[in-house]
């Protein structure tokens, strides 16, 4: 049988499963014709050019009729052999020539619908039923109203509800805001504006995927609370789906999107209304849910949904979940604070000459690829330095804490041990951090892990409690023995308050452990209020897990993240430190008024990461992030984020004391790690050896020496030293020059001066020669600072899009300033300041 007969006997299959009929039945007329013929007329010629076959009429391969019997949608089959998509230019036109909206291309194997007022063909596993298809096209959308609508910071908070801003209660916008915020409503901030205002750029550029890299704890489900809000205002979307993977993050998002969307849009969680989830605007699932028996292809039409909202998106597009992600067609949106490049230093072309399905692969693995940022740069990203200096996130307190053991663990040579087998002979093993509580156990490691936080943790500012801690071990077994430990010690320094109820195992061989880590959030696992009775905290107090409360966990009153375990990915290692980033006023949860004004420190102004296995340093050293990621082993089943049993071949238990050997508390400045000063001073130290430069710098001629040094010192073998790498270790937060490196070398600069610093000086030379009107001094000296380092405000200044400014942090500073000084701070700064040496 040929190939295309093949396609022709799956695709007429695949219409009959659907509920479309080749002949008349007990259902109603037939709905298929095929090979219609459709008159070519000349304009119609022009239009599919000349490639096409030139005869005077055309055959539509099938053409699908609505319940009048009028021309709906345009099928083009292929062989199975060829691209689909290969259609797509003469199915449009033979669409357009019958007056049809919609188009299928099929090979028998791949599908695509395209709805052809909304934009590209999108993926589907199998075909649109006759019922779904037409009640998706009383669906009208357009892009024009999405794209302007006016988004400001009260988008979510506005209510479409007309009587709204009728309500006598407002009889001030302060009172109208502290109602707002009361009943959960939320301002956007700058960032996620921007955010917003990315998608309606890209729309209007004609995509329909998205990708928002964002940090933790920066406010991804009111970002988008407000997506949602503009697709489904603007009647671009008629229903959206939310996809989480876990069931914490569903019932998380539904709170929240209850909060934020409820006076104008219904929400509701697949699994809990199963029968009448068509009556919700906004639809919440766990992907599982939706794969469960195919749930996903069996109950749901590609159609039923236009937007698909894809929470922790690196790990959505993984496996079978990415099968439930590209079954519905629509708009597409990825959130992600570790989105995977899986393209990342690869040759396409090589790798798909080698072996095509590898390619293929690692394509529908990688991220952007996925959500249309083929270029590897998401549509929108706001990251952790951008949350801690606008000052919405707080870094970690690095707690590096080793033992006698640990650090032999750690070393190049390992651990070794020398024991007797079982023929009397002594044998030597080695073993790794890999090997901890795997196949080298320690109960005296552990113990001194669990003394060491507790005597080292930050406490509550309330009660003076450990405060709200996630301890990540290695194993479930692991996991078992801290919460042990830390509960027999809990009862030494706490006797009689918490009766085992300190630590809490929450993995995934804990009965309700997913209902403990919402327990753990809102203050009541194994009760509250321990230590007073106007306070609503924790009774328990630590969570240990080992792949559970990693990704999208929202628990701001963390104040201790501690790792028991080591951690060799990247993406693991953000996840579980962003879950101590967020920001927190302890007073929220103080009943007592009275109580409130006495707490000297409210406020979570830092978290501890307790690191006993140099993770840090492993990511800040180590780590090559340039190197090819490897794709993940294709499984059948999946993972539920614990580890897999480890079956070691060699057992060893050691049974002594292991003192802590190491501890140090560093909350990285701009120096920098001791590595990369080291780096530094070797320059330095060829720098001043070399006799040729000793004879320049006698005669003082820094340009010569300059000159040397890039063509006799930099990129040559042993350091390969460069500027590049020199400025990193110089650990400043600008760019250096290769002359200021000369001068602090030679002692002409006492010190490598911060931005900040050369900013101050530069507005100061400024200041002297203009001295501006003290009304107008602060808002020059910001606007002479935010020409410099802000990009996208030099750029809306110098192109005059003055109604940008609307949106940029640094806006209301322009406008606070006096047209002249408007014009003479660019024009200083273009002919007195190199903005070069202030990039990053």
């Amino acid at each position: 049988m040929s190939k295309e007969a093949n396609a022709r006997i799956k695709i007429n299959k695949l219409l009959e499963n659907s509920g479309w009929r080749f002949f008349d039945d007990e259902k109603g007329s037939a709905n298929i014709i095929l090979e219609n013929n459709i008159k070519i007329t000349e304009k119609l010629l022009d239009d599919l050019g000349e490639d096409f076959e030139k005869t005077t009429n055309g055959y539509i391969d099938y053409l699908l009729l609505d319940h009048q019997g009028f021309p709906f949608i345009v099928l083009e089959a292929k062989k199975e052999s060829v691209n689909p998509l290969f259609a797509k230019e003469q199915a449009r036109k033979y669409a357009n020539a019958q007056n049809c909206r919609f188009v299928i291309l099929t090979n028998g194997n791949q599908h695509y619908l395209w709805d052809l007022k909304r934009g590209n063909p999108n993926l589907i596993s199998r075909f649109p039923t006759p019922d779904t298809i037409e009640g998706y096209s009383e669906f009208q959308p357009d892009t024009k109203d999405l794209i302007n609508e006016k988004v400001e910071d009260d988008f979510v908070a506005k209510t479409q509800n007309p009587d709204f801003d009728k309500d006598p209660r407002w009889r001030d916008s302060q009172t109208k805001q502290e109602f707002i915020f009361n009943s959960g409503l939320r301002f956007l901030r700058h960032y996620q504006l921007r955010a917003i205002h990315r998608i309606q750029e890209e729309v209007k550029a004609g995509k329909d995927r998205f990708l928002f890299e964002m940090a933790t704890g920066t406010g991804k489900t009111l970002t988008a609370s407000a997506v949602i809000k503009l697709f489904l205002k603007t009647r671009n979307a008629s229903r959206v789906l939310f996809l989480v993977d876990r069931i914490e993050l569903e019932q998380q998002a539904e709170k929240d999107f209850k909060d934020y969307l409820k006076n104008d849009f219904s929400v509701c969680i697949y699994k809990d209304n199963r029968d009448d989830w068509r009556k919700s605007e906004v639809v919440i699932s766990t992907v599982q849910s939706l794969l469960s028996k195919n749930k996903y292809k069996r109950l749901f039409s590609p159609t039923d949904f236009n937007l698909v909202i894809s929470d922790e998106a690196h790990r959505s597009i993984n496996g079978n979940s990415r099968l439930v992600f590209e079954h519905f067609v629509g708009y597409k949106l990825g959130l992600t604070a570790t989105p995977k490049d899986y393209l990342k230093k690869i040759d396409s072309e090589a790798l798909n000459a080698k072996d095509p399905r590898e390619l293929e692969r690692r394509m529908l693995l990688d991220t952007y690829s996925t959500f249309g940022c083929e270029d590897g740069k998401p549509t929108f990203q706001y990251s952790l330095v951008d949350g801690v200096k606008d000052g919405f996130l707080i870094n970690p307190i690095v707690v590096d804490a080793r033992t006698e053991i640990t650090t032999q663990l750690l070393s190049d040579k390992g651990y070794n041990v020398v024991a007797l087998n079982d023929e009397g002979e002594q044998t030597d093993t080695t073993y790794t951090q890999k090997d901890f509580e795997k196949n080298f156990f320690s109960k005296y490691t552990n113990t001194i892990f669990c003394k060491t936080f507790l005597e080292n943790a930050l406490l509550d500012p309330i009660t003076g409690e450990i405060g709200k801690t996630i301890i990540f071990a290695v194993r479930q077994n692991h996991a078992s023995k801290i919460v042990q430990l830390l509960n027999e010690m809990a009862m030494q320094m706490y006797p009689d308050k918490y009766n085992s109820d300190f630590a809490v195992q929450v993995t995934s061989a804990i009965t309700d452990a997913q209902k403990y880590t919402v327990n753990f959030k809102n203050n009541n696992l194994n009760g509250s209020g321990n230590f007073s009775p106007f306070y609503k905290t924790s009774k328990t107090r630590v969570c240990v897990t080992v792949g559970m409360m990693t990704t999208g966990y929202d628990c701001p009153d963390i104040l201790n993240v501690v790792l028991m375990r080591p951690i060799y990915s990247p993406t693991d290692f953000i996840q579980i430190k962003g879950r101590g980033t967020r920001k927190h006023n302890f007073t929220k949860e103080l009943k007592d008024e009275q109580q409130k004004k006495l707490v000297l420190n409210p406020d979570k102004k830092a978290f501890k990461l307790f690191d006993f296995f140099a993770v840090c340093e492993y990511f800040e050293m180590k780590f090559n992030y340039d190197e090819i990621l490897e794709l993940p082993a294709v499984s059948s089943a999946e993972g539920g984020g614990e580890s897999p049993p480890v079956v070691a071949e060699k057992n060893h238990e050691y049974i002594l004391p292991d003192p802590l050997k190491t501890m140090r508390e560093n909350q990285i400045g701009a120096d920098g790690m001791r590595i990369d000063r080291m780096y530094f001073e070797r320059f330095e130290d060829v720098v001043k050896e070399d006799k040729e430069i000793q004879k320049m710098v006698q005669n003082r001629d820094l340009d010569a020496i300059e000159k040397y040094i890039v063509d006799n010192v930099f990129e040559k073998p042993n350091e390969y030293y460069n500027l590049p790498k020199l400025r990193d270790a110089a650990k400043v937060d600008r760019r250096l020059s290769l002359r200021e490196i000369i001068e602090k070398m030679f002692g002409y600069i006492p010190y490598f001066k911060s931005k900040d610093e050369l900013l101050e000086e530069e507005f100061d030379k400024f200041d002297s020669a203009y001295l501006p009107e003290d009304a107008y001094f602060e808002f020059a000296k910001n606007y002479f600072k935010s020409y410099i380092t802000d990009a996208q405000f030099r750029d809306i200044i110098e192109n005059k899009n003055f109604a940008l400014l609307n949106t940029n942090a640094n806006g209301d500073t322009f406008k606070r300033l006096s047209p002249e000084l408007r014009t003479l701070i660019p024009e200083y700064i273009k002919d007195n300041v190199s903005i070069n040496q202030f990039m990053t």
